[in-house]
């Protein structure tokens, strides 16, 4: 065990806050809960705009990156070949982005809207059906991805062009911060987004578990008891614990591949033995809903909600603002993923990818399993909203499940399809959580250190899923990734700084035409390529 390579600091620095969140829930549940929820409600009503906003200019700026000069940058040395093939990349950053949620939403999302539709629509009427049918996907498409995307551009870019060993969210924001993130600064913004992935992880797990323990209860006829979800949880534990301690190549890589193979045969099968056209037609018209209203939707809050003339219906604050929350909490995460395994690709190609790549997937899940539980619903050959109204979720959705021919062996198809996304979402978790607490990355991080981020991903969660407290872990999490929103826009900056600066240092720099002038006075003397500049930064750092 090489110890030295540990920074101690963000090590037990996120350890510290995440006991310091936990150990109250598990003392005081009830008064634990109450607060985290009131402190909920106080930031999404209060600063709820700043979520709205902070979606809309991710997505536009990332689409300026991707098709200016800075798009063009290759991550990795001149002419290197892409590290994986686009399918292994496609199916690692989905699994690691996505997990077992999207088996959750995708089937059941658009009941919520059904029931409870945007701009105070009539419930269960024609025009709340529209809606519900597009805002799953609306939730799920490009601004989410553009947010997991935006932290991939800076760590990406120190440490496939610039060099730098580190895998860090404060080593992406040094061209802002500069030395101040080697000081407790950047050891809370790497302790920060290691405390809102880890409630991100207890977000996953409390869809996850319930809902495979529904699957395994229906296959077996066991009940499906917190015994029951334990041990699933001990599995998923195992299974990416193994994965994790294999590394990148021969662990997630392979379990990413075999998730992505098994959920494209669950889709065909729903596809092709369900109503066809009724899904292709009603995915369709979903993508059509969303294309003509991107920015209502985008922008839709309720301003006039708390006068009394007006019908207030906390859709935004419920929906959109928790959506774009849940997001950021797990960007930094995502992005550091993203960063990792996007060697050999360009800035644009990891950008467009990973937008487009990633809200096709959401589209194929919403449109097909969401839409095949509505066409359910609406032709009354099972009421999943009254079952799910009686039996919860987790059990409505393998019942859905349960209409299709060969009934049981799909529904065993689904169980293990959720056991494997469970088990890629956390093998990356810990791959990038053990990143973050070295101080460089020699190849991939120490073995001890991801399998310790295995098993600590799912010894907290499984303490609070006794106690009731996995929702209060989320939302806290939630909560304390507040502050992301600003790290969010350091991280931007801190891109297009610092390629800016490299692209001008470099030999190939053609200046816009109306600042040739003042370009060329600047540069009198022979330039130097970008890799002189960096050397040259890098002595003065570090005299």
């Amino acid at each position: 065990m090489n110890m030295k390579l540990i920074d101690w600091p963000t090590f037990i620095g996120a350890l510290v806050l995440l006991l310091a969140v936990t150990v109250p829930l598990v003392l005081f549940p009830e008064a634990g809960k109450e607060f985290v929820n009131q402190a909920n409600t106080f930031m999404t009503g209060t600063f709820g705009v700043l979520y709205i906003v902070m979606g809309l200019i991710v997505f536009a700026f990332l689409i300026f990156v991707a098709f200016s000069k800075n798009g063009l940058i290759k991550l990795g040395d001149e002419g290197e070949k892409p590290e994986f093939g686009t399918f292994s990349w496609a199916a690692m950053l989905f699994a690691a982005g996505i997990g077992s949620s999207i088996l959750y939403w995708a089937v059941i999302e658009w009941a919520y809207y059904y029931q409870g539709p945007p701009y105070g629509l009539t419930p269960e009427s024609m025009e709340a059906i529209r809606w519900a049918t597009a805002y799953g996907i609306f939730h799920w498409g490009p601004i989410a991805w553009a947010i997991y995307t935006l932290p991939a551009l800076p760590i990406a870019y120190f440490y496939y062009v610039r060099k730098k060993p580190v895998l860090k969210v404060s080593e992406a924001v040094r061209p802002v911060l500069g030395k101040l993130v080697d000081g407790p600064l950047g050891n809370l913004i790497d302790v920060l987004f290691m405390f809102g992935l880890l409630g991100g992880a207890g977000t996953t797990l409390a869809l996850g578990a319930p809902m495979i323990a529904e699957g395994i209860s229906d296959l077996t006829g066991l009940e499906a008891t917190l015994g029951l979800q334990a041990g699933i949880m001990l599995v998923c534990t195992l299974i990416f614990a193994i994965s994790s301690y294999s590394g990148l190549r021969r662990g997630i890589k392979v379990l990413s591949d075999i998730n992505i193979w098994l959920a494209l045969f669950l889709l065909a099968f729903i596809f092709l033995f369900g109503p066809t056209r009724f899904l292709a037609e009603t995915t369709v018209n979903s993508v059509g809903v969303i294309l003509d209203n991107f920015f209502r939707m985008a922008t839709w809050m309720e301003p006039f909600g708390n006068l009394a003339q007006f019908k207030e219906t906390r859709f935004p604050e419920s929906w959109t603002i928790f959506y774009w929350a849940w997001w950021l909490v797990y960007a930094p995460f995502v992005g550091l993923f993203v960063a990792r395994i996007s060697r050999g690709r360009t800035i644009r190609q990891m950008i467009l990818g990973t937008m487009i790549y990633g809200t096709i997937g959401c589209i194929l899940f919403f449109g097909i399993m969401g839409n095949f539980g509505l066409y359910l619903q609406l032709t009354g050959q099972f009421d999943v909203v009254g079952f799910m109204n009686a039996n919860g979720a987790p059990a409505t959705i393998i019942e859905v499940i349960n209409q299709l021919p060969l009934a049981k062996f799909m529904v065993l198809v689904f169980t293990v399809l959720a056991i494997i996304f469970l088990a890629t979402t956390f093998d990356s978790s810990s791959y990038i959580l053990a990143s973050v607490v070295q101080k460089e990355i020699k190849g991939e991080p120490l073995r001890w250190n991801r399998l310790f981020w295995a098993f600590a991903l799912s010894i907290m969660p499984l303490v609070l899923m006794f106690l009731g407290g996995l929702d209060t872990l989320q939302t806290a999490s939630i909560v304390g990734g507040f502050p992301l929103i600003f790290i969010m826009f350091l991280l931007a900056w801190s891109f297009i700084k610092a390629s800016n600066t490299d692209i001008r240092a470099s030999d190939d720099y053609e200046p816009p035409t109306i600042h040739i002038k003042r370009w060329k006075k600047r540069n009198k003397k022979k330039r130097r390529s970008a890799l002189e500049v960096f050397e040259e930064k890098n002595r003065e750092d570090n005299e």
